[in-house]
């Protein structure tokens, strides 16, 4: 086994060039040859005790281009000119290695390196050949008909935007029989007219409320008022929110969108789960809070106890931007973040190791042209607050938004359906977190039809749970649990669960108190203090004009005695 060392490549014809070997120095800078187009960085050998490398692009004013990092868990980093609007002649590459035994501790100037010897490290291979796909500029392959149809619906006419509020009243067409390969027309994606984020034409009649117990959608029907005396304060009906667990006793409301396409005005609600009650909570953070917005994602670090918002979009306005919320302090701050991560709504975000994993979604694109969707993974390093993209290898995604991924057993991630017009998938890939590779997971069982804009949340080590959805025509009430040991699916009912939405949200989190106690359980001494795994759900919309204010609870048990 050889020595741990770091080595570029510049160009994809030329050899690797050792930076960093355990007896030199621990910084290094070095010009990128003018000829080189793409710069690929990475590691070989035992990490040992070292924490990461640092690396940056600098342009001729030594001004960082992008910014990157290499750990044991992500051992490879490239960039591509192209990706990069201010890569011209002059710029410099600086690497910079944390941890470990350094040889050098004075960093105040690097060493400078006008030539390198070519070096290729043993047993090593860089992937400098892996096709690459441009985002949005290139020509997605036409999809075949026949065995295909099963994974997939188309439900618009291509050119369409993917970024639409998905509550608008839909279009009356005359039905029209489909011919074989023909796209469905007269279908508009959540909306009444066409138009891109949040600019369906104004529906009719859209009224924020709490779906009836028995579950029946009244179409046309004027929502019923409610008639409970004093009812608790709640947050407004909407969709496109997230709903973010912190304890056994908390969660936390962020965003949505609610009738009329208007933003809410009660953005931050905090949910008490023990007696399931709402508290106003924007008024009790300090610091700037988030624009109001909606799919963006909120994921909770339990270790440093804070909350990472995330993108999302509101009106014609796009964000790329994070915000963090020190559950401790109550306090918002907001992230100058280096390196470079787009505009994105309606992506999936995960927590793995103390980073953040943002996979697809929506992001803009200059009019006339249709927004489109991404097929990148992005990471955040809250520690440096650097964004950069990891070297991924597989059967990855195809670009889509509006997708669910499910972090399971600290080990992968499984990403399930989603939305790139006129498609609409229920595929499911997973993602080796240790091996940064992606592979389709081939399924047993019923599996749920394409959609997305739908729910889920990790039931245990070896579950998860889909749940509603849209499909391109209407909402879907049904949910599904995935098995990943046994990679097979199984649907299951509970009245609790059967009223048609999508753009909810949906989490499983461990809650104390008196949420699923019998009566005979709560004559039990101490069975009300117990903690159980609940399910819940909040808000989203049918298509049908309503949107919802509702809290659902299940508890797990009961879904999972049912597979």
């Amino acid at each position: 086994m050889h020595d741990f060392g770091v080595y570029a490549v510049f160009g994809v014809n030329n050899p690797p060039q050792r930076l960093i070997c355990t007896s030199g120095s621990c910084r290094v800078s070095l010009a990128v040859p003018p000829a080189a187009r793409q710069v690929v960085l990475f590691s070989s050998g035992p990490w040992g005790e070292r924490i990461c490398v640092n690396a940056e692009l600098n342009d001729a004013d030594r001004i960082p281009i992008t910014i990157g990092k290499l750990t044991p868990y992500n051992r490879c980093l490239s960039w591509e000119q192209w990706e990069e609007e201010t890569w011209t002649d002059g710029v410099t590459l600086t690497v910079t290695l944390e941890g470990g035994n350094l040889v050098k501790a004075d960093w105040s100037e690097p060493d400078v390196i006008l030539a390198l010897k070519e070096f290729t490290p043993k047993d090593t291979a860089a992937a400098l050949n892996a096709p690459r796909e441009v985002n949005g500029k290139r020509k997605r392959e036409e999809k075949a008909t026949g065995d295909e149809d099963e994974d997939r619906v188309k439900a618009t006419k291509r050119g369409e935007e993917e970024n639409v509020c998905p509550n608008g009243v839909p279009e009356k067409t005359t039905p029209v029989r489909k011919v074989r390969g023909q796209t469905r027309g007269g279908q508009r994606l959540f909306a009444s007219g066409g138009g891109g984020a949040n600019e369906a034409g104004d529906p009719h009649g859209i009224v924020g409320r709490t779906p009836p117990q028995n579950a029946t959608r009244t179409r046309g029907r004027p929502p019923k008022t409610p008639t409970q005396a004093a009812p608790l304060v709640n947050p407004s009906a909407r969709w496109g929110q997230t709903l973010c667990p912190i304890d056994a006793q908390t969660a936390i409301l962020i965003g949505g969108q609610g009738a009329r396409k208007q933003f809410c005005k009660d953005p931050m609600w905090k949910l008490c789960t023990e007696d399931m009650s709402w508290v106003a909570a924007e008024t009790l953070a300090e610091g700037p809070t988030p624009e109001a917005r909606m799919g963006h994602t909120a994921i909770y670090d339990p270790d440093s106890r804070r909350i990472f918002v995330f993108g999302g979009s509101k009106n014609k306005k796009w964000f790329n931007d994070v915000h963090i919320l020190d559950t401790q302090s109550w306090k918002w701050t907001m992230v100058e973040a280096q390196g470079k991560v787009p505009p994105l709504a309606y992506h999936s975000c995960s927590m793995f190791r103390g980073e953040l994993f943002v996979l697809g979604g929506v992001f803009p694109r200059p009019n006339p042209e249709p927004d489109g969707c991404s097929d990148s993974l992005y990471i955040f390093d809250p520690q440096l607050s650097i964004w950069y993209q990891p070297i991924v290898t597989g059967d990855k995604p195809s670009p889509r938004s509006g997708h669910s991924a499910c972090v399971m057993q600290e080990r992968k991630i499984y990403v399930f359906g989603g939305w790139d017009t006129p498609v609409c998938y229920n595929d499911m890939y997973m993602l080796d977190l240790g091996l940064m590779e992606f592979s389709a997971v081939k399924t047993t069982g019923k599996a749920p039809s394409p959609r997305s804009w739908h729910g889920s949340a990790v039931l245990s080590d070896t579950k998860f749970l889909i749940h509603g959805g849209y499909n391109g025509n209407i909402a879907l009430n049904d949910t599904f649990i995935f098995d990943t040991d046994a990679n097979s699916w199984t649907e299951v009912t509970h009245p609790q669960l059967s009223l048609p939405r999508a753009g909810h949200c949906i989490i499983a989190m461990d809650t104390a108190g008196r949420l699923h106690l019998s009566e005979e359980d709560e004559e039990v001494e101490g069975a009300a203090g117990r903690v159980a795994r609940t399910l819940l759900m909040f808000g989203g919309g049918d298509n049908e004009g309503n949107f919802y204010s509702d809290l659902t609870t299940v508890a797990v048990e009961e879904l999972l005695s049912d597979v």
